[in-house]
Parts: C-alpha cells; sequence; structure tokens
C-alpha cells in the first residue's frame, strides 16, 4: 500500500465526523470542513476504480469510461447543489473548477517539475487542440454576455432557450473530441511505450481479477459521495456566512479544491517524473471535461429540475476563465515547459483568487 493510499484512507475518518457533526447539530462550519475533507478521499477512490475498470475493459471503452466520470465528484456536488436551489454556487463552482486546474493545477505541476528538470516536453499537437478546444468553450461564456449587453429588453427566457442550443452544441462538439482522440487520430493520444503496453497486454488477465472489486468501489463511492455532498451543500449557507466568505469566493476557490485536490497532486506527481504528457492530460483535459461535459449537462438537468440554470455566468467568473484560457494556450502550445512558467501560473492563480476575495 502506497502513502497516497494510506491517507486516503486515513482521512475516511472525516466521514463519519460529517455525518454525526450533522446529526448532533453542530455548527455548520465542521459539518462544511468535514464534508469537503471527506469528499477529497472519496472522488480519489471514485478515480482509481475508474481507471482499474478502463485498463480491463479497452482502450475505447474505456476512454468512454474516464471522459464520462473523470469529473464526477464535481458533477456530483453541482446536481445536489442546483436541487438546493443554488444555482450561482454551481455556476461559480464551473468557472472555478476550469480556472483552478488551468492556473493552480497545471501551474503546480510545471513548476515542481520544472524545478526537477531544466526543460520539459509535451505534445504540441495535443496541446494545441487543447487550446482551441478551450477557445470554443470561452466564446460559448462569452455569448450570453454579449447578448445581454447588445440587447434591450432582453427576455430571461432567450437566454435560456440559448443556453440550451448551446448546450447541445458543446455535447456534440465533446463527442466528436472522443471519436478524434479515441478512433481517427488515436496515435497522438499515446502516452506510452509500446514495450509498457505489451507489458499490460500480458497483465490484463490479473486486472480482470480485480474488475468486480472496482465495480463495487466505483458504486459505493459514488452513493456516498452524494449524500457528503447533500452535507455539504446544506451547511454551505451558514459556514460561509460564518467564515466572512461570499458564495462567490465559495463556489470559485473553495469547492473546486475539495472536488480537485487529488487531480492537482496526481498533476504534480507525474510532472515531477517528467511524465509532462499526463500532467497536462490531467490538468487541460479536466478543464475540457467540465467546459465540454459537466456545464453542459447541468445545463440541461437545471432545466428539468425548474432550475434557471444556464450559460449566463458572473462577467467577472468569465474574465477569470478568459484570463486563465489566454495565458495557459500562450505557453503551452510550443510543447515546451519550464518552472517560470509554473510560477506564472500560479500567482496568475493567486491574483485571480484573491480578487474574488475582495468581490462583494
Amino acid at each position: 500500500m502506497t502513502q497516497k493510499q494510506v491517507i486516503l484512507l486515513r482521512m475516511l475518518v472525516f466521514l463519519p465526523i460529517a455525518f454525526i457533526a450533522e446529526w448532533l447539530n453542530l455548527p455548520a462550519i465542521i459539518v462544511f470542513i468535514a464534508s469537503g475533507l471527506a469528499i477529497i478521499p472519496l472522488a480519489a477512490f471514485i478515480a482509481d476504480s475508474t481507471e482499474a475498470i478502463a485498463e480491463v475493459i479497452g482502450p475505447s471503452l474505456g476512454g468512454l469510461l474516464n471522459s464520462t466520470f473523470g469529473n464526477a465528484t464535481e458533477l456530483i456536488i453541482a446536481i445536489v447543489a442546483l436541487r438546493a436551489g443554488l444555482v450561482d454556487v454551481v455556476k461559480a463552482s464551473i468557472t472555478g473548477t476550469i480556472v483552478a486546474n488551468l492556473l493552480l493545477a497545471l501551474g503546480a505541476a510545471i513548476l515542481l517539475g520544472g524545478l526537477r528538470f531544466k526543460e520539459q516536453s509535451f505534445q504540441p499537437t495535443v496541446a494545441r487542440i487543447n487550446a482551441s478546444s478551450l477557445n470554443l468553450a470561452l466564446v460559448v461564456l462569452l455569448s450570453p454576455t454579449a447578448i445581454d449587453f447588445t440587447s434591450q429588453g432582453l427576455q430571461p427566457a432567450t437566454i435560456n432557450h440559448f443556453s440550451i442550443v448551446a448546450a447541445l452544441l458543446l455535447l456534440l462538439f465533446y463527442g466528436l473530441t472522443l471519436v478524434f482522440s479515441m478512433k481517427t487520430h488515436k496515435s497522438i493520444y499515446q502516452l506510452r511505450e509500446q514495450e509498457e503496453i505489451n507489458q499490460d497486454a500480458l497483465e490484463s488477465e490479473k486486472h480482470k481479477t480485480g474488475l468486480w472489486k472496482s465495480v463495487g468501489i466505483l458504486l459505493i463511492c459514488t452513493i456516498v459521495l452524494v449524500f457528503v455532498s447533500d452535507t455539504l451543500v446544506a451547511s454551505l449557507q451558514e459556514a460561509i456566512s460564518v467564515l466572512g466568505l461570499s458564495s462567490l469566493f465559495t463556489g470559485v476557490i473553495l469547492i473546486p479544491i475539495f472536488g480537485g485536490a487529488v487531480e492537482y497532486i496526481t498533476a504534480a506527481t507525474f510532472a515531477m517524473k517528467n511524465k509532462m504528457d499526463l500532467a497536462v492530460a490531467v490538468a487541460m483535459g479536466s478543464s475540457l471535461q467540465i467546459a465540454m461535459f459537466v456545464a453542459p449537462v447541468l445545463v440541461l438537468v437545471g432545466q428539468l429540475m425548474g432550475q434557471s440554470m444556464n450559460l449566463d455566468f458572473n462577467p467577472f467568473e468569465v474574465l477569470a476563465v478568459a484570463i486563465a484560457v489566454l495565458i495557459t494556450n500562450s505557453i503551452s502550445t510550443d510543447g515546451q515547459s519550464n518552472w517560470l512558467e509554473g510560477a506564472l501560473l500560479l500567482i496568475t492563480y493567486a491574483v485571480v483568487g484573491t480578487a474574488f476575495y475582495f468581490h462583494p
């Protein structure tokens, strides 16, 4: 058992703490923090079990499974928050997760990897495709603001209708990216050497024995995550009031950290092993999944729930995403990275986070 697994298992102690604290009506701040910390190991186990299942069922179905469950934690938390009517928090968590993955996760990975290796490289073609896809997401986020700014007497239903159409188009493009990466151009996404692939094939029978165990872990952790998310959301408003934080800051900064902490560590670990292709795939890939899959799904789910969930985000949130996308694209398209670029991303995240803290 690795040190990471030991730490994650120990963090499961926050599960009963969160539930007991809620049952005993302890201060909401205790429930909120315990729930947030409990989400971290659950997210890790969901990711690990998904990866284990993907190794057994093959690259095509496995890639689809990873693409679907890659951000299951964020999706579940957001749906629970939507059900509670916290639409603004959900929107903030979407933009916050994108910003955190691009600036915090990728920045930490590039910095830590760059301190160990003077210059690191990754697949530039994939980086350019990711950059273009992020630009599309940015266009979609900017469009409602542009429509609102250039129109008079705009009805809210108009933005809702636009959001539904845009959500469907984003899901269509997301599907096309899966076909591109897993079928027509899968060679450029190949991150492992052929010898390693052959070795994996020899060990496939060993993995099959743990398939149902992984499925069981995935199902159990997902179910538990729903209840923990419910506890987190129920304590959210009172907790942030006690802390003196705004809903905007909580959604953009705190919730993404709870849901994505494991991804940040994973990206940094890959970078420190000079596996920058994997580090970039984790950080930028997660942002794309949020923008192209999670956000559109939440729009559609929100409509079904009768919630006014659309793609009309706070202009300051859109600005933060634009900053993150532009800076990330500017340093990633050459396929090279160094520690200074990582520091640039992290300092940008600190500036953006500080701005959200002081934003009324």
